[in-house]
C-alpha cells in the first residue's frame, strides 16, 4: 500500500479551506481523511482543521490490527460524530464562525477491506481493472432532485444549486454519516477528493490520470488540470494504491 495526498489553493480563492490527513499503519492498512470547509471568512478553514484532526486522531489512536468490520464501522462513525460536536461547539463561540461546517470523507483500508464514512459532497472513488466507480453519495440539493427524478444528469451539471450541500459536519448538533464497506483487490486505487477537482474532471479523466500512475504524479496532474480549466475552488486529492 502507498498513500499520497496533495492540496492546492486554486486560482481564485484567497485561502485554502481544504484539509487532509493520511497515515499508513503497515503494508496493508492505512487511513485518509479529506475535508472541505465552508462558512464565514475564515470559518471554513477552522471547521475543516478541527474535523480533519479530530477524525484522524481518533482513527489513528483507536485502530488495532485485526479489528472486525463492525468495529471499524463504529470507529469511523464515532470519529465523525465527535468531529461534528467539536465543530458545532466552536461555531457557537463567535458570530464570525457561526454556521461554519465542513464536508468529510474518512477511509480506513485494512487487509483488503475498504471502509468509508462520508458527509457532504467530497467524494471517494474506487479505480480498478473494471473502471472507475463513485462510492460516496453527494449530499447536495441537485443530487436530491436527481434521486427524485426531477432533473437528469445533463441538467444537474449546469444547475446553479449543484454545490449547495444538504448535510455537513458541524452545522447542526448532530449529523448522520453515510457508511460504505467493500472488498478491494490488489492493484486497486482509492481516490478521495474535494469538489474543487470533480467540478472540472469527469470520471473518465480521473481514471486516465490516476489508475496505474505514480501517485504523486497523478495528484499533481489532476490539480494542474482543474486549475487550467478554471481553478475556482480549493483542490485536494488523496490517493491510496492498494
Amino acid at each position: 500500500m502507498i498513500i499520497f495526498a496533495k492540496t492546492d489553493i486554486g486560482k481564485t480563492r484567497s485561502e485554502n479551506q481544504d484539509r487532509f490527513r493520511i497515515h499508513q499503519f503497515d503494508d496493508d492498512s492505512g487511513i485518509a481523511v479529506v475535508c472541505d470547509g465552508m462558512g464565514g471568512t475564515k470559518g471554513g478553514g477552522v471547521a475543516s482543521e478541527i474535523a480533519s484532526n479530530a477524525v484522524y486522531e481518533r482513527l489513528s489512536l483507536s485502530f488495532r490490527e485485526g479489528m472486525e468490520p463492525r468495529a471499524i464501522k463504529s470507529l469511523l462513525i464515532s470519529a465523525i460524530t465527535a468531529a461534528n460536536a467539536l465543530v458545532y461547539d466552536k461555531s457557537r463561540e463567535s458570530d464570525e464562525n457561526r454556521g461554519m461546517g465542513t464536508t468529510c470523507v474518512a477511509a480506513l483500508v485494512h487487509k483488503g477491506l475498504c471502509c468509508i464514512a462520508s458527509v457532504g459532497d467530497s467524494r471517494a472513488y474506487i479505480l480498478n481493472e473494471s473502471g472507475i466507480k463513485q462510492i460516496t453519495n453527494d449530499h447536495t440539493v441537485v443530487q436530491l432532485l436527481k434521486s427524485r427524478g426531477m432533473i437528469g444528469d445533463d441538467e444537474a451539471k449546469l444547475n446553479a444549486m449543484k454545490n449547495v450541500i444538504t448535510r455537513a459536519v458541524g452545522v447542526e448538533p448532530e449529523v448522520e454519516a453515510d457508511y460504505f464497506e467493500f472488498e478491494v483487490s490488489p492493484g486497486s486505487v482509492l481516490l478521495i477528493c474535494t469538489d474543487g477537482l470533480t467540478n472540472y474532471c469527469a470520471d473518465e479523466l480521473l481514471y486516465a490520470k490516476a489508475y496505474k500512475a505514480p501517485l504523486e504524479e497523478a495528484a499533481a496532474e489532476l490539480i494542474e488540470y482543474a486549475n487550467a480549466h478554471g481553478g475556482k475552488d480549493n483542490i485536494t486529492v488523496a490517493l491510496m494504491a492498494i
